[in-house]
């Protein structure tokens, strides 16, 4: 991701009245230039050395702010921790079962697929649909040699 990204993400924050500060553009310039899907303590770690006096705290509360807002989303894991995601283009989560792993995966239908999704759960339950999140499980491609190697090794 560019600085483009960053100013247009900080761009669309002073437009819906946030007061940007020094932590919340270092929070959020972090988390554009990851793929990791850091947790709370990766980004404390992450930016520790540009501000070493950032509380968790103060953290936990940009990553609030930054999901109420729709640039950031939750991912939850298995462990019952969270993940945190940049959500600028919006795309759609492939998660390994075996080793956690996640990736991101843009598609030009994402859009379609959502809205899809939400007027057909809105037909089917009277649902309404605030926010839509798009997962697909299954093995990695490191998880999946793993096991066919350790599958062949047991021959």
């Amino acid at each position: 991701m560019t600085s483009k990204t960053l100013g247009a993400a900080l761009s669309s924050l002073k437009q819906s009245g946030v007061r940007i500060t020094p932590q919340r553009e270092f929070i959020l310039d972090y988390l554009i230039k990851v793929d990791t899907h850091p947790t709370v303590e990766m980004i404390h770690d992450g930016i520790d050395t540009k501000l070493p006096n950032l509380s968790v705290a103060t953290i936990y509360n940009t990553l609030k702010l930054l999901v109420d807002k729709g640039l950031v989303i939750e991912l939850p894991n298995d462990d019952g921790g969270v993940r945190y995601d940049f959500f600028g283009t919006p795309h759609y989560h492939a998660i390994c079962e075996n080793c956690g792993k996640i990736v991101d995966v843009y598609s030009n239908q994402y859009a379609d697929i959502v809205k899809k999704v939400s007027a057909e759960t809105t037909e089917k339950t009277g649902f309404k649909v605030t926010g839509t999140q798009l997962e697909v499980t299954g093995l990695c491609t490191d998880c999946q040699q793993k096991l066919q190697a350790a599958s062949e090794s047991n021959l």
